[in-house]
């Protein structure tokens, strides 16, 4: 092979490993079509509870729905449980509905979790991750606040505190 060709291979190289970088530049920034966006109804769906029976989402029109996606490994998500414990009691009685989604563990892991921080809200358990994909869930704790017609009011990536949850609740409360 002579210098010139060299100098052709490496070029083609080169430009499909740029057009490869520009490519996941795109995807990266450009917004999923079909993620749950604020303003759109929260898809429907249903989970086996951690002590109890299935739930579904459709049934709680009516309420203000915070829905949590966490992890028994999540740090933030520890820190988190407290002040949504909190909130959901502080709220319960005006119509707010706090679900946790756990994502991808046994009942083995999540009930010795939710005993230790004492949380009595209900547990669900996406033990296939299908909802988590449903609702295009990244980073965790990611927490959506449902209206009481069922659309998405606000979604929140990250570790939430106590003031966050009752300013982002009130706006939910039927």
């Amino acid at each position: 092979m002579n210098k010139s060709n060299r100098t052709y291979i490496r070029v083609a190289v080169l430009g499909l490993l740029l057009v490869a970088l520009v490519f996941a530049l795109y995807s990266s920034f450009v917004k999923d079509p079909n993620a749950v966006k604020v303003g759109s109804a929260a898809p429907n769906f249903s989970l086996q509870q951690l002590n109890g029976p299935e739930m579904a989402l459709g049934d709680l029109k009516g309420k203000g729905v915070v829905l949590n996606f966490w992890g028994t490994w999540c740090e933030p998500c520890k820190k988190e449980l407290p002040a949504l414990q909190q909130q959901y009691n502080q709220f319960k009685d005006k119509g707010l509905v706090v679900i946790g989604v756990n994502i991808g563990e046994s009942p083995v892991a999540v009930e010795p979790f939710v005993k230790q921080f004492g949380v009595n809200f209900p547990i669900l358990l996406d033990s296939d991750s299908q909802i988590t994909k449903l609702y295009r869930i990244g980073p965790i704790p990611t927490t959506y606040f449902i209206s009481p017609d069922g659309d998405v009011e606000e979604i929140f990536i990250g570790q939430l505190n106590e003031a966050m949850i009752a300013e982002k609740v009130t706006k939910i409360l039927p």
